[in-house]
Formats: structure tokens, sequence, C-alpha cells
């Protein structure tokens, strides 16, 4: 009869590739494991009752990751969902078949089954996670979370604080409206919720001292809500826009506009008095205007005075583009209601604007009106190349424009010099707006480049660029 330690030499014999599959699907030297499946929290005050979401890990936002810049990155998806799903990794610059679209980069992940993400964490800075998979109610449903970068010699503050912004639509027993999809959100601003929350918690304040120094990385995974946000009473600085850093400078107007899918990493010296209070307003829908927080003097002092010590963040390793040489495309973004599109391309055939509503199709880029992922190339770029696109928004409505892995520079808005052309993943387009971007296509593979309005990347406004 063997014995058990001549087993387990036995065993210690076996060729390593007999092992590695199960190494890869561990538990061992990941980064995280996130586990979607549906749970009961509580958004709203206890007398609502609790929603029923759909979350990572069971809570909403689901759990932050952290890692160091340069660090290979290793998470697990454990699919407990009913549908099938994937991870964006939305932000950054990673191999294609990591970056999580069904079917264009990676087969979706059954219910019951695992898939490990691997990459290196190339560029520091604040990202965020969310499934591509029917994700106007996958995100919708609260499936999403942040993950931070943290560079190697970040700039001297006392805290450094994620906020997470979202809306949610609530019927009066505090439960999602399953509207998923309402013609009138993907025709129109897209799915506006009527309940605001912080890291899933409704107005939730912040309790600061006097000169303390925060570090506030600002992340809004709402399907259409766009945040304008001033701090009334303070003065804080931009430091990094889509996770890339940019030279400190206060916002435009003292508001900070944050739409679907952008982060803003801010730098805020509590210079306030001890028990005072000083409002945080959201201001951007002017019919809308609501207080979204509150920084809360409370406490005694830290110090007196705000921390001297600089706040510029050291450049991201992203190629900068060379305009001299770069290949110029136009965009027009067009469609939607109270627009001009007569009709467009929908899987292949031409169809007027009241066939393509028939058919769910609302919205179109370059005269295609998008249907699935798998879609055939707006354009091709090659690797290496300097590519401008100047971009249209003919609608009368916002969009804001994402293009994945990659980071562009944004140039002219208008006719105008872009203020600080800061490098971003998603740049908000305003109704009528012209903005010309311009990046280095160092990335091979199919990218999805889209609104980031789910309800109009969903009904039509969504493509492909190729770079081989």
């Amino acid at each position: 009869m063997a014995t058990r330690r001549h087993i387990l030499k036995s065993l210690a014999t076996l060729p390593a590739l007999t092992v590695a599959p199960k190494f890869a699907f561990g538990t061992q030297n990941l980064s995280a494991v996130l586990r979607p499946f549906p749970k009961a929290v509580s958004l709203v005050p206890e007398q609502y009752g609790k929603t029923p979401v759909w979350c990572f890990n069971g809570s909403v936002p689901g759990p932050e990751i952290r890692v160091k810049q340069g660090e290979r990155v290793r998470v697990r998806l454990d699919n407990a969902l009913v549908q099938e799903t994937t991870v964006h990794w939305h932000g950054l610059r990673l191999p294609n078949n990591m970056d999580g679209v069904p079917h264009l980069t990676q087969k979706p992940v059954a219910p019951g089954q695992s898939f490990l993400y691997e990459f290196d964490a190339v560029d520091a800075g604040t990202f965020w996670y969310h499934p591509h998979q029917q994700s106007a109610e996958q995100v919708g449903r609260g499936l999403y979370g942040c993950l931070v970068v943290e560079e190697h010699e970040p700039p001297r503050v006392d805290r450094d604080v994620s906020w997470v912004l979202d809306d949610w639509r609530l019927n009066e027993a505090a439960h999602i409206v399953d509207d998923f999809g309402h013609f009138h959100d993907m025709s129109h601003g897209g799915r506006l919720g009527n309940t605001v929350t912080i890291n899933g918690f409704l107005q939730q304040s912040l309790k600061v001292r006097r000169g303390e120094r925060i570090r506030l990385r600002l992340v809004n995974t709402a399907n259409a809500r766009i945040f304008g946000l001033e701090f009334q009473g303070h003065e804080p600085k931009i430091i990094a826009i889509d996770g890339q850093p940019v030279r400190p400078h206060s916002p435009n107007n003292g508001r900070i506009t944050l739409a679907p899918a952008m982060r803003v990493d801010l730098i805020l010296d509590m210079t306030g008095e001890t028990g005072s209070a000083h409002p945080i307003i959201d201001s951007y829908y002017s019919r809308g205007t609501y207080q979204l927080s509150l920084l809360d003097y409370s406490e005694e002092a830290l110090r007196e005075n705000s921390l001297e010590s600089g706040i510029a963040l050291a450049p991201n390793p992203v190629p900068e583009p060379e305009l001299g040489g770069a290949r110029v495309i136009d965009v027009l973004f067009e469609g939607g209601a109270m627009g001009r599109m007569e009709g467009a391309k929908f899987k292949g055939e031409w169809l007027d604007i009241r066939t393509l509503v028939r058919n769910g199709a609302m919205w179109a880029i370059n005269g295609i009106a998008a249907t699935g992922h798998v879609l055939d190339p707006l354009f091709e770029l090659k690797r290496g190349e300097t590519c401008v696109l100047r971009m249209s928004n003919d609608t009368a409505w916002p969009h804001p424009i994402h293009l994945h892995g990659h980071s562009f520079r944004v140039l002219r808005r208008n006719g105008e010099d872009e203020p600080h052309q800061p490098l971003q993943d998603t740049v908000l387009m305003e109704s009528g707006d012209q903005v010309e971007i311009a990046f280095v296509a160092d990335n091979p593979g199919d990218w999805m480049f889209h609104c980031h309005v789910l309800e109009h990347q969903m009904s039509g406004m969504m493509g492909v660029v190729r770079v081989a």
C-alpha cells in the first residue's frame, strides 16, 4: 500500500505543465476575484427598503482594486449571473484580447464559468471596470467598480478618496424600474435616474478638517447622467483627466464637468473654518440643480495652513502624436430625436429613419447604424501612425465618445485650441460641437469606438477602429 509520503513524492515529480491550468485559475497571485451576482442592498434610507441590484462581490460599487504602476494585474471573473457577462477595463491601454468586448475580443463568460484577465498596469491613474455585455442593463443594475493604479511617487496628501457616482431609476418600493431599452431613453438623452449615489449611498457628506489635503478621485459610472460639480467655498485643482496627468489647473468657471465614463482627479485643500459646512452642488442640468454632498468641518483642524508641496503628476508613457504627418479622418455622429438624419446603413442595407427606428436603430456614425459588437471597421490604421479625428456632433444631444485601447489628445473644440490639451479616453461632445482629437495607433487589434451613453451605444452609435 502506498504511503502518504510516497504519494506526495510522486506528485512532485510530475511535469509542471500538468498543474499550470489549475494555477492560472486558482487564487494565488491574483489582484482580485470578481463575482457578479444579484443582491438586495441599501441605496436609500431604511424606511424605503432595500434595492435588488446586480453587483460585484456583494457591494455597489464593486471592490476598489489598487495596484502599483508596472504591476501585473490578474483578475479572475466568476460569473454567478443568469446572463453572460464580461469585464471591460475602461481607459486602460492593454492587449486587445483582455479588453472585455463580447465576441469582438473574447467569448462572453457564461453563467457558472470563469475567465482570467491578465495585463500590465502601464499607466498610473484612476480607471474603472464594467461589463460590455448588455451593458445598458448590467451597468444600470450596479455592475461596476474602481481600479486605481498608484504612482511610484504620488503627491503628498492626507487622504486619497474615491467617489464613484451613479444615478438610479427607482420606483416607490426602491426597486430599479425594469424598463431598460426604453424608446425614449434610446432616442433622447439616455437613461436618467431619479436617485444619485456616491459609493452606493445617498447624499454622503465628507467629514474634513481645516488644513487637510485630499486627493479626490471622481468616477462617473452612470448610464447617461452628466455631472457638473461646484465645490462652494473651495478651489479644487484638476491634476488628472481620465487617469492621465494634466497640468494642475482650476476648472473652467469653477465647475467640474464629468460625462459618463469620465474620471477627474482633484486636489482639495480644506480652507474652511472649523464648524462650517460647504455644499457640493451638481448644476449641469439647469432645471435639476441639487446638493450632491457636503464638506463637513465638524472635527478639529489638522493644521492652520495648507500644504505647500507640489501636486503635479509625472506623465505616463503615452506616445505623443506627430501632427505633421498625421492621417486626418472625419467622423460624423447623427440621429436621435429632433435630429436631421434621413437614414443610414443597417446590416449592410440603407434604411430610412422610420425603418431604422422599427429595428431599434436611432443613431449612426459616418452613415452606419451599428448592431452587435462584431462590425466591419469604420476605418483601418497602420500600427504606429498618428491619426487625427475631426468629429462633429450633428445631433440635439450630448455624447461622451470613448475609444478603447488608446488615450488621445484633445486638440481643438469648435475651432479653438482646447486649454491644456489633455490626454483622455472619453471626450464629451455637446450638441453641435466639433472636436479634434489625435492619437498614435500603437495598440493592434479591433477596438470599440462608441458613445458612452449606453442607450445610444445599444441603438446604433458604435463602431470599430482597426489597428493593424
